[in-house]
């Protein structure tokens, strides 16, 4: 079952990616997945929607060591390949790309990961902040050519001041 985010978010899929049913997303943490329609040597793109409430003093930086940590338990060979701050004082981001090799079904692939850390104020408590992290997960030689659709689909996301608390 998909996890809540701290703050409502709203967003557009880039055409033609599809929702992931939360029953076929791994990770329980995972609030929204969407799917590429052409799986690359049987692995799908995939992005992903997941955030929190980071403790005070926890930087952006800092929860981008803790993913690739995480992500090193799971796989082999996760390097940091890139990392930006991006942004602006009031709204704070990093991006970080990754790449690593994974267990696939029966075959091991060489992935690589982009993730987009945003930091937004939290609804119910303006002086905190609640993290979002987007993550595009494709193929080393699929993820140039999906990573126009990532950027769109990031460019889209508003926290979505209509929702009811």
């Amino acid at each position: 079952m998909p996890t809540t985010l701290p703050v409502p978010i709203e967003f557009r899929l880039p055409e033609g990616w599809l929702p992931a049913r939360p029953e076929g997303v791994a990770d329980p943490g995972v609030a929204f997945a969407a799917v590429h329609p052409h799986p690359d040597a049987g692995f799908a793109a995939n992005i992903t929607v997941d955030g929190g409430l980071p403790l005070d003093g926890v930087t952006l930086a800092d929860l981008a060591d803790a993913s690739a940590r995480r992500l090193d338990e799971v796989a082999e060979s996760v390097t940091v390949t890139d990392r930006r701050e991006v942004g602006s004082v009031d709204a704070p981001a990093l991006t970080q790309r990754l790449a690593f090799s994974a267990l696939v079904g029966q075959a091991r692939r060489d992935l690589v990961q982009s993730q987009v850390y945003l930091s937004l104020v939290d609804v119910e408590d303006p002086h905190r902040r609640a993290l979002i992290r987007l993550a595009l997960t494709a193929t080393a030689a699929r993820h140039d050519a999906v990573l126009p659709d990532f950027q769109e689909f990031v460019r889209t996301v508003r926290a979505d001041t209509t929702a009811e608390a």
